[in-house]
């Protein structure tokens, strides 16, 4: 989506975009195809026994966007945009994510929908997410799906509805759940718990342990639904058996710095230990609109003035993370060549703690088809004569 170094000009680049994202011959369906191919044939490789489905909304930011004309007003005054409703498969083995199968795009006009391909009727969060799932679960990625939700899936009903599927929801402390022949809330039967420390992790970039408290629990209470800005009566529902695993985010002083109530529709087999260490591969899913906002791909700067063309450019953009997070992934010493190598490509400053990131592996990907694409085009004379002319001093070593 770049102008590279072959015989057309920049120009003919962007008009050769401008014409693919307005061709209606290229339907949503065909850009996610590729995308659910990698995933089918990744997926086995890159995971043991689960596939990790993580679920989020994002808004996309185009308030000084005059000509995009199907835009919806969000939150506030200056938060005009479009709603970005996403999932990111990652591996339950290391928290590697794997790739973008589903990816939806809310404006004026409706949803739209990688999935089917159609402009479709908007729906709460959760009742999008419901429909989502399903889909989901037919595509047959080789690995049970584990859902994992935030805060917002904290719904009785929802909850109820996806009882057949395997889940990872964190609940508010408030969340009332039955602990034995009492209802409590959640923070009140995590008082109660007893803990071990599993691991250290990284919190919001400093060192910290991550301590583990589990109960079984029944989710009892009613579910409250909702529509916009209209409340339902509450109706009541089975009695859901689930896990209530309490993770604590705790300094070397002890002292707590987050605490994750999560519910887990997961079987015994699974220990609470590792159910809260992939609700905390969570992050992915940030830093996956981290990279198409601000260090890959400038989301919230495209220019196209139609919702229809900026899910198109999304979806060729999750082709282009599913091709560097392959690269993350890949295992021996030639792969840490190659990383190493579009690395430097990129000119990023990195830590030493975290060598390599799919961003800088982004910006050194496109400098390196850059190169090939110059070297096809311009004669290694014509690039010496170049070289020369740029910089006469310097001695300048060709084979």
């Amino acid at each position: 989506m770049k102008a590279v170094m072959d015989s057309t000009t920049s120009f003919a680049h962007t008009q050769g975009l401008w014409r693919f994202l307005h061709n209606d011959g290229v339907g949503l369906e065909q850009l996610s195809e590729p995308v659910i191919a990698l995933a089918k044939g990744e997926t086995p490789l890159a995971c043991d026994e689960y596939v990790l489905s993580i679920h989020d909304w994002s808004r996309v930011n185009y308030y000084r966007h005059g000509s995009k004309q199907d835009r919806i007003q969000m939150t506030h005054k200056t938060d005009v945009g479009y709603e970005l409703q996403s999932t990111i498969l990652v591996s339950d083995r290391d928290g590697m994510p794997i790739a973008v199968p589903a990816l939806n795009l809310v404006c004026a006009k409706g949803v739209l929908s990688s999935q089917s391909g159609q402009i479709e009727k908007p729906q709460t969060h959760l009742n999008e997410l419901t429909a989502r799932i399903q889909w989901l679960e037919a595509q047959e990625l080789g690995k049970p799906l584990v859902h994992i939700v935030d805060r917002e899936g904290d719904s009785a009903g929802h909850l109820r509805q996806w009882k057949d599927r395997h889940w990872i929801i964190r609940v508010k402390a408030g969340s009332i759940l039955r602990w034995g022949k009492n209802n409590h809330k959640a923070s009140v039967i995590g008082e109660s718990l007893s803990y071990k420390k599993e691991r250290e992790v990284l919190y919001k970039g400093k060192r910290a342990f991550q301590w583990i408290g589990e109960a079984p629990v029944e989710l009892a209470r009613k579910a409250k639904p909702s529509v916009k800005r209209q409340r339902l009566s509450p109706y009541a529902g089975e009695a859901l058996p689930v896990r209530l695993v309490v993770s604590r985010m705790c300094d070397d002083k002890g002292t707590t710095l987050a605490e994750w109530y999560l519910l887990s529709h997961l079987p015994s087999s699974v220990a609470a230990e590792r159910i809260a260490l992939w609700y905390y591969y969570r992050w992915q899913i940030e830093s996956f609109f981290k990279l198409l906002k601000e260090a890959g791909h400038q989301l919230e700067s495209w220019l196209q003035e139609t919702a229809e063309a900026v899910v198109k450019r999304l979806l060729i953009a999750a082709q282009a993370c599913a091709v560097v997070w392959r690269l993350m992934r890949k295992e021996g010493a030639y792969a840490d060549q190659v990383r190493t190598f579009l690395v430097r490509l990129s000119g990023r400053q990195m830590k030493r703690s975290r060598p390599v990131t799919p961003t800088a592996l982004m910006d050194g990907f496109f400098i390196f088809l850059t190169m090939l694409e110059t070297l096809q085009h311009y004669p290694l004379d014509e690039l010496k004569n170049m070289a020369h002319i740029v910089y006469p001093g310097k001695q300048w070593l060709f084979v």
